[in-house]
């Protein structure tokens, strides 16, 4: 008798087809991926995005696809200008949530407070708030095509790509698009458990998600997230004596043969490795909004202002290989 066909996954299927596609174009991979523009953290740049958005690489090309890796709002002066003008972009961007979108929506929901720094009071003062927030709040928490995954942050050590779209489709489908969802996203704020376990279950396992997608950066040894430091990796070797690393650098990471896409981490700089693209430059500390074209890795960077590029650009914002 012939055994029952299973039923993929959403993720599987979608890793499935990207990578039988990718696997048909590989004799002429440039010209068979569609221009696609990775764009790092923009929080709330407006001026230094719509620069990005008029370079003639990006103007001249209206058929390409913009990715924003998250963090699209805060801390710079046009949150709300911002907003819409990536929201206008319709079908031609794809935008995931980072911690500060997120923290826009905890705001929304009643159970946070906006920080002395934040500038996401003219979305949440107006008259369509309401349209702004549902918006964000359906965005996803990754996205994956042509065997590249855009996260935030990063993805926790032991998780597949496969089981990562599927972790981010859960908390999305479970937290964020719940029609309670400020309550669900009330429950999955906090640091703890800091370590997946297969085992998790609830706001606990959302919990997790959630924040390796927007807020990780430094993992101990055995995957751990370390939400303690923020400064260049270089500068922060121990934890309390505990060696701590990059989450990328870790051993047996599960995603190693895809390229990953992130940004959240300003002072770790442009990086660019063969399976890695890490893109927020701290535009809104005054570096540079960073864009990468993934067929060909052309970088197109924009400066915050004409003298602070210089001045930083040789300690910070500096390609890595």
């Amino acid at each position: 008798m012939p055994k029952k066909a299973t039923k993929k996954s959403t993720a599987q299927s979608a890793i499935e087809a990207s990578t039988t596609a990718n696997s048909l174009l590989d004799l002429n991979p440039a010209s068979a991926m569609p221009n696609i523009w990775a764009i790092g953290d923009v929080q709330g740049c407006y001026q230094q995005l719509e620069s990005l958005l008029n370079h003639p690489e990006i103007r001249n090309d209206p058929n390409c696809k913009l990715w924003f890796a998250g963090d699209i709002i805060n801390r710079g002066k046009d949150s709300l200008k911002t907003l819409k003008r990536i929201m206008d972009l319709g079908d031609r961007a794809i935008t995931i949530l980072g911690n500060h979108d997120i923290h826009c929506l905890a705001v929304a929901a009643g159970f946070r407070r906006e920080h002395h720094s934040d500038t996401i009071g003219e979305i949440l003062k107006s008259k369509n708030r309401n349209d702004y927030i549902e918006w964000l709040r359906t965005r996803p928490l990754a996205h994956y095509a042509y065997g590249h995954l855009m996260v935030h942050a990063g993805v926790m050590k032991p998780w597949t790509t496969a089981k990562a779209l599927e972790l981010a489709e859960e908390v999305s489908t479970k937290v964020l698009r719940s029609d309670k969802w400020q309550q669900k996203l009330a429950q999955v704020f906090g640091n703890e458990p800091n370590q997946w376990d297969d085992s998790l279950k609830g706001s606990k396992r959302q919990r997790v998600v959630i924040n390796a997608f927007t807020r990780m950066r430094m993992c101990f040894l055995d995957g751990a997230m370390d939400f303690s430091y923020k400064g260049a990796p270089q500068l922060y070797p121990l934890h309390h004596g505990v060696k701590v690393l990059p989450w990328f650098e870790l051993d047996r990471r599960q995603t190693t043969d895809t390229t990953i896409i992130f940004g959240h981490w300003s002072t770790l700089g442009l990086l660019i490795r063969p399976h890695l693209l890490a893109l927020d430059t701290g535009c809104v500390w005054g570096g540079r909004l960073t864009a990468i074209r993934l067929n060909d890795r052309k970088v197109i960077q924009i400066p915050y202002t004409e003298g602070t590029v210089d001045k930083l650009g040789s300690k910070i914002w500096s390609i890595k290989s």
